[in-house]
């Protein structure tokens, strides 16, 4: 018995002992693993590189001028920011949507064949954020890992922003083996900031990740680029920023937009547009590199930047036009809203007879802004300028200058303003909406004693007021 036990015992101790450095190898092998992988995520090759080059029927790499792109004066910069010759800071590019931002950084990144580099896409969700991050880095979450089905709570047991900050934790040590190797900081670039909520779940995100981005800029590890349309990212940012850099990207001026649109028009239609052509366009759409894209590729160029100018006013109203004073109450909510945007467009508009000049022959269109604040005064309301900033109605600067948000959008409100009758619609839905304001803030009260003839008598008493009925007890006291 005492032999049978022995062996026994020494069987299970050697299956057990097989199986714990199986176990313990796997683990560490696993671990290996995770950095390896997202080690190789920044190595040169990008799959965002091979999207963008699919999607302009082109097989990568080519050259800026192969790919129908415009370089801006701003590239110079930005591409010492992609290849980490920049350390120390972490940026924020800000700017209208269709001036060029995510094309300067993929045009950063196709120079340097993404070496050292990740870029993905921002969303609301943050499942959604965790998986693309995870992507970006070739980061699994732990969710190919054996070992939970032997725990009671597997690793992905967790929220999404807890997955973030884990896999933030592995980028580090990666950041950390590279840095001594390669000399040069990572650099991880968040496209499309303004699409995450501003909620409580968003304001933990864009914490998260301005705290990392804090660390690693202090230790020159990860430069950490984010790009956002709209204004409320900078002043989330702002909150708590010391080693935050702000590249504001605008529209291009004059000189640079018509030979962009010349650029355009030869590789479209193998023709050089005459100037007279080239400055009307640039009148009618500005310097928006969208638009001048969208306008090259239409044979009659004119025909569509009255087009883009008709869709931009056409969002505008649907948004927000005003329903007069024969509106009902029950859209009183929405017509605050509506008045507040064309109060602040007509204000726009005026403020042009103040300037000495709304165009420059060298510089270009010189559209007229307001202070964020003045902005606010204007509207009578601080709650409305940034929901207008996310719908591209108006346009937020990093300077906190409110204007319309593209040159066709400012031609719009002109045209809503020189409306016969505009002026007096717009005083009409403003006063029905004071009237409706007035009247849910009046209560009625009606005496009947005195709609049949009765009197009162009112007098001011040591803690209140005392009311009687005058004639009432005349009447009782005749009777008796």
């Amino acid at each position: 018995m005492f032999e049978a036990a022995a062996t026994s015992f020494a069987s299970i101790l050697v299956l057990g002992a097989g199986f714990a450095l199986a176990a313990y190898g796997y683990h560490k092998g696993y671990k290996y693993m995770v950095l390896h992988k997202m080690s190789r995520a920044f190595e040169p090759g990008d799959p965002v590189l091979e999207l963008a080059a699919i999607g302009k029927d082109l097989p990568p790499p080519k050259t800026a001028a192969a790919t129908h792109w415009v370089e801006r004066p701003e590239q110079a910069h930005v591409d010492d920011i992609v290849a980490g010759r920049v350390g120390g800071h972490y940026h924020l590019f800000i700017g209208e949507k269709g001036t060029g931002k995510s094309s300067m950084l993929l045009e950063a990144m196709r120079k340097i064949d993404g070496d050292g580099v990740a870029m993905f896409e921002a969303h609301a969700d943050l499942e959604i954020f965790r998986i693309r991050l995870g992507k970006a880095l070739d980061y699994e979450f732990h969710e190919d890992y054996i070992g939970g089905y032997f725990s009671e709570r597997g690793p992905r047991d967790t929220t999404a922003l807890l997955d973030i900050e884990r896999a933030l934790n592995k980028l580090e040590k990666v950041a950390l083996r590279r840095r001594a190797k390669m000399g040069r900081p990572l650099v991880v670039i968040i496209n499309q900031m303004h699409l995450i909520r501003d909620d409580d779940d968003g304001k933990d995100l864009i914490e998260l990740l301005q705290q990392r981005a804090e660390q690693w800029a202090a230790a020159n590890l990860v430069t950490m680029v984010f790009n956002s349309d709209d204004y409320w990212v900078y002043e989330r940012l702002k909150q708590l920023a010391t080693r935050m850099e702000v590249l504001t990207i605008t529209d291009l001026p004059k000189a640079q937009a018509t030979a962009a649109l010349r650029n355009y028009r030869q590789r479209y239609f193998h023709e050089v547009p005459s100037s007279e052509i080239l400055d009307q366009v640039y009148e009618r759409v500005g310097g928006r590199l969208n638009f001048l894209n969208r306008v090259a590729k239409n044979k009659d160029m004119l025909a569509a930047c009255d087009k883009i100018k008709e869709m931009e006013k056409t969002w505008f109203l649907n948004q927000c036009w005003i329903l007069g004073e024969e509106m009902d109450d029950d859209v009183m909510d929405q017509q605050k809203w509506a008045a507040a945007a064309v109060v602040l467009a007509t204000a726009l508009v005026d403020k042009e007879k103040e300037m000495e000049s709304t165009y420059d022959p060298v510089k270009g269109h010189i559209l007229p802004s307001y202070p964020l604040y003045k902005a606010q005064e204007i509207m009578t309301r601080v709650d409305f300028v940034r929901a207008f900033d996310r719908l591209n109605l108006f346009s937020i600067t990093s300077d906190a200058q409110v204007r319309a948000s593209s040159v066709p959008m400012h031609l719009a409100f002109r045209e809503i303003v020189a409306q016969p009758g505009f002026r007096e619609h717009l005083q009409g839905t403003i006063d029905r909406i004071g009237a409706i304001e007035s009247l849910g803030r009046t209560r009625e009260l009606v005496a009947k004693d005195l709609v049949l003839g009765g009197k009162y008598e009112i007098r001011k008493v040591p803690g209140g007021v005392d009311v009687n009925l005058k004639q009432k007890e005349e009447e009782e006291g005749g009777d008796d």
